[in-house]
């Protein structure tokens, strides 16, 4: 493996994963979010569901070639290298890259977590020598409570305000159809509203069985009833909750749910009225444990805080560096 421009380059297997600066003539790619796919690539290994994502965000075009493989069903690259996917819990279709040649084991886990998600498969331990991962909230204080206690806060904070909308700032891919999901199990039975750009997507979700019950268009709501959304839920992405857009509401309380929102000044930031922290990744505490259960000698931090679990795992008799791949962010609401 190789770190270059356009980023992690598998030598063997003529392939990178993720290439993050610039299309390629081969690429893994372990989920659809916008900072690890992209248009242009020659060729893409991805799950089927990463490649229905890339296609519904025009990131494959007709002439890139395409193999969609299922989480365990493994496949020659050529030159002995052997890759299947692990899922990563991460959103729907997110994969780790496992990669075997000459009797090693990389895994690459792209962007990961371990907390619960009823819309997508739970993270996968691969035992390997070589674990590869982010490490977008690799500081203490990042510690995420259960997604369940902020959807309880958020039905708290309804019923003693009933007469508020409730503005609900989320990523469009997988976030907004995480939060729709739990508030189902937690009872919430009104319409979901939702603003336009979450559409495709949760239509997408939908086509893989997700069951989100009743939602609408805020666009098809006349503007003269907007008494309808008085005591309900609106979804939109995070940069709508406080511009033009959320002014049709009658007395909106915006809210965000991002991992960042447990940094009190990223709420005031996004001038958030209420803060939930719901993470698609991987926090503190489980990004250590799941290095350990690994058992991997080795691992290599992509992105994010990456002094602090580089220290960490050494100091956990772990061999391990960052490299500080540049362009790997997390686009949506972390």
């Amino acid at each position: 493996m190789e770190v270059r421009e356009a980023g992690l380059y598998c030598v063997p297997a003529d392939a990178y994963i993720d290439p993050i600066t610039d299309a390629v003539p081969r690429a893994i790619i372990t989920h659809g979010h916008a900072d690890h796919a992209r248009a242009g690539h020659g060729h893409v290994w991805a799950t089927p569901e990463t490649i229905a994502i890339m296609k519904t965000r025009y990131y494959l075009k007709e002439e890139t070639g395409e193999t969609p493989l299922t989480y365990g069903q493994r496949h020659d690259l050529g030159n002995g290298v052997t890759l299947w996917f692990a899922s990563a819990g991460h959103i729907l279709g997110s994969a780790q890259a496992v990669l075997e040649y000459q009797g090693k084991r990389v895994v690459a886990a792209g962007d990961f977590k371990r907390h619960p998600d009823p819309t997508c498969a739970p993270f996968e331990v691969v035992p390997c020598d070589v674990f590869i991962t982010e490490a977008t909230f690799a500081l203490p204080v990042f510690q995420h409570p259960p997604l369940e206690t902020e959807v309880q806060k958020l039905l708290r904070s309804m019923e003693t305000l009933p007469h508020r909308t409730h503005i609900v700032g989320v990523y469009a891919l997988g976030k907004c159809q995480r939060v729709m999901k739990t508030l189902r199990l937690a009872g919430y039975e009104h319409p979901f509203y939702l603003h336009g750009a979450l559409k495709r997507l949760t239509e997408l979700y939908e086509s893989y069985g997700q069951d989100f019950g009743a939602w609408e268009m805020v666009s098809e709501i006349p503007r003269k009833d907007k008494h309808v959304f008085q005591g309900k839920i609106v979804l939109c992405p995070p940069a709508q909750i406080n511009d033009r857009w959320s002014r049709r509401f009658e007395d909106p309380l915006p809210t965000v749910a991002s991992g960042w929102m447990q940094i009190r000044a990223r709420a005031r930031q996004k001038r958030a009225e209420m803060a939930l922290v719901v993470s698609d990744h991987a926090d503190w505490g489980d990004l250590i444990r799941t290095c350990k259960e690994t058992k991997a000698p080795d691992v290599w931090i992509t992105h994010g805080r990456v002094e602090a679990l580089e220290y960490a795992l050494n100091k956990e008799g772990i061999n391990a560096k960052g490299l500080n791949l540049i362009g790997l962010e997390e686009e949506g609401g972390a």
